[in-house]
């Protein structure tokens, strides 16, 4: 029996090439197979067909055409964000040259928990992260103070991972008696955290209009006891909206509150000069979440967590001898535990870095523009139509409607039927008391005749299932 070819080394290349055009000829061969934006026949369907391309998951004898037979499957039973019709949540399209850079990453294989698996790769994290965190906390119109210490920047799993993050580094600082503040509008994540670092309860305070309120949030400080962690949000996940980071921030400063924004959605504004005036007030957090695999363009995953000060990250220092010995790192090893809980981590910052230097700033915030112009023009399109109901005009790439004259189970069955059928994937916010259809435009590919072959086959929908 012959020995399975590695990925790496002299031979990878050549035994490399025949399997990428196994797996593209399986890719397109699976997207026609599905035909859309979602497989057809809802979930017992899909798995079905997955089953039965999957057989026996460890048989006797290996397969040779297990790569293109899984492939096909995953990819005819895959929500292919790329589909204009595709529009539900903060899934992206990847871009090619990512996607093309995660591909080496995969390859060469570093682990960035010590300098001598990734020697390159931990540079390469550390130039960038710190190069981003100096663009996030330069402010949308304020240069950074040039005696401020520099801020920093950690590569995570996602906004998830970021919030937590963030959590663990407010208590670190000011111990287990902290308490959460955030909007009824904040990701689950952050509350989730809490209780996972066993802080006390959170105080969730309402967000009738979808963002925070900055005169609950100023009685919030003043009544309750400290300290204080404030989580506002640029970017809420149901409806793009963006809480007023001003008058937030100031209010923070006031009562000596730690301040974490959440711009794991909105952050990607940064990449705009039309639109990075949105995020006016992001500079004052002391960490701030992003997240690239949204509204950047980037294969999961792509998260970050910036840091106003450097010496928060202490918190993270870990030992293990067999990673940063003392000797080793005062001989000038790198110590690169205290960069992530996580010991084993791939370089993520690899298709960052490539996309940023790639596209530059220009070209990404030409992305950014075009599916903000998208959802305004379908937000146009809804506006203008008379069996339609739209909720507001949006803030990012989320517009927020619904059929007119009907009720929320009529609109979940709409979204329902859709999704039956492979034809569009669209998802579902509970915004003023009532149920919206949502739909997130990531996708930069997007034309005016999908927007309007998108609210075609909702109207189709809506009258099918009335």
């Amino acid at each position: 029996m012959s020995t399975p070819s590695l990925a790496s080394g002299p031979e990878g290349p050549h035994a490399l090439r025949p399997l990428l055009d196994t797996v593209l000829q399986a890719l397109h061969d699976g997207a026609h197979a599905r035909g859309g934006p979602l497989p057809a026949g809802g979930p017992a369907a899909v798995a079905a067909r997955l089953r039965a391309a999957l057989g026996d998951v460890l048989p006797q004898h290996g397969d040779p055409d297990a790569l293109h037979t899984l492939v096909h499957a995953l990819a005819e039973g895959a929500a292919d964000p790329a589909d204009p019709l595709c529009a539900a949540h903060l899934h992206c399209p990847p871009l090619a040259v990512a996607t093309a850079a995660d591909l080496a990453a995969s390859v060469l294989n570093p682990s960035l928990d010590s300098w001598d698996q990734a020697p390159a790769a931990s540079e390469l994290e550390t130039l960038v992260t710190r190069a981003l965190a100096a663009e996030i906390y330069a402010g949308p119109a304020t240069p950074a103070h040039p005696h401020k210490p520099r801020p920093d920047a950690l590569i995570t799993t996602g906004g998830t991972e970021s919030n937590q993050l963030a959590l663990l580094l407010a208590r670190e600082t000011h111990g287990t008696g902290l308490r959460l503040i955030c909007g009824a509008n904040a990701h689950h994540s952050l509350p989730h955290a809490a209780w996972l670092l066993g802080l006390p309860d959170p105080v969730t305070l309402p967000a009738p209009t979808g963002i925070l309120d900055p005169a609950a949030l100023d009685e919030a400080l003043t009544t309750l006891p400290g300290p204080h962690l404030v989580a506002a949000t640029a970017g809420t996940t149901d409806a793009g909206l963006i809480d007023p980071l001003p008058e937030i921030a100031a209010l923070c400063t006031a009562h000596h509150a730690r301040l974490h924004i959440d711009a794991a959605y909105g952050g990607g504004l940064l990449l705009s000069d039309r639109h990075r005036d949105k995020l006016a007030g992001l500079d004052q957090a002391h960490t701030i979440t992003l997240d690239l695999h949204k509204l950047g363009w980037q294969p999961v995953a792509a998260g970050i967590l910036a840091v106003r000060d450097p010496h928060d990250l202490t918190a993270l220092h870990q030992h293990a001898d067999y990673l940063n010995a003392d000797d080793d790192t005062e001989a000038g090893l790198p110590d690169l535990l205290g960069r992530s809980l996580r010991t084993t981590r791939r370089p993520d910052i690899l298709k960052i870095a490539v996309t940023l230097k790639t596209l530059g700033r220009t070209g990404l915030g030409a992305l950014v523009d075009q599916v903000c112009d998208r959802a305004q023009e379908f937000a146009a399109l809804v506006q203008d139509h008379p069996g339609f109901e739209l909720h507001d005009r949006p803030t990012i790439s989320t517009v927020l409607f619904r059929p007119a004259h009907t009720t929320d189970d009529a609109v979940a069955a709409v979204r329902r039927k859709l999704l039956h059928q492979g034809r569009a994937v669209l998802g579902r916010a509970r915004l003023d008391g009532r149920l919206w259809l949502k739909a997130t435009l990531l996708n930069p590919d997007t034309r005016p005749d999908d927007l309007a072959t998108l609210l075609a086959l909702v109207e189709k929908a809506a009258g099918e299932t009335a």
